[in-house]
């Protein structure tokens, strides 16, 4: 079992990211929590992983904290809920969000969440209250700031990358689309930054 890796970020592309360990490129997909405190290229970050083995393929997810982690193991032992919802639910709420929400029973905050319709949501309430884990888990030790964009390909603007990225996520294209409406069309900005609007626009 994968349980941590310290190295470099070679590639973002959310959810995906390719981390540079040693020369070894470790594809991994992550929550946009992440995606936020991932730091500038080149600069060493250390990722919490899970690994997952299926009959058709084994999939690497990387998290900031532990605390991240321990929720997107708890997430998966609800029923119906796989990595991609997993990883939607941390990309929408942090872990203080979405403990409120099913404390308080809060199904309408849940099902704003890509994937997520009202049994899902009050599923995730009944299941989850006794599981949540503690949210006074420390950052992780390799330090992180606010990250800087990775360069994108000149036949892709930030925005294609940002749309691409809540796609992936489990939105529907026409919802997706109108999530950036709002958004800056300045494509100096951060993809991370203009999903982090749209996901906070919802």
């Amino acid at each position: 079992m994968i349980g941590l890796l310290r190295g470099k970020v070679a590639l973002k592309q959310p959810p995906m990211l390719i981390l540079d360990v040693q020369g070894v490129g470790y594809e991994l997909q992550a929550p946009m929590s992440t995606f936020y405190q991932l730091p500038a290229a080149e600069e060493p970050v250390t990722l919490y992983t899970h690994l997952a083995v299926r009959e058709d393929a084994q999939l690497l997810y990387g998290f900031a904290n532990l605390a991240e982690r321990t929720l997107f193991r708890t997430l998966l032992k609800v029923n119906g809920v796989g990595g991609k919802m997993a990883l939607a639910i941390l990309s929408g709420m942090n872990h203080a969000e979405f403990t409120q929400a099913v404390q308080t029973g809060n199904v309408a905050a849940l099902t704003r969440l890509p994937g997520v319709g009202k049994k899902t949501a009050e599923r995730l309430i009944l299941d989850m209250k006794d599981r949540l884990p503690g949210t006074g888990v420390s950052p992780d030790p390799g330090g992180t700031t606010t990250s800087t964009a990775a360069p994108t390909p000149a036949t892709h603007t930030a925005r294609d990358d940002a749309l691409g990225a809540l796609l992936a996520l489990g939105y529907k294209p026409g919802e997706a689309q109108r999530m950036l409406q709002g958004i800056s069309s300045d494509d100096t900005l951060p993809v991370e930054d203009m999903i982090r609007q749209a996901l906070q626009a919802t």
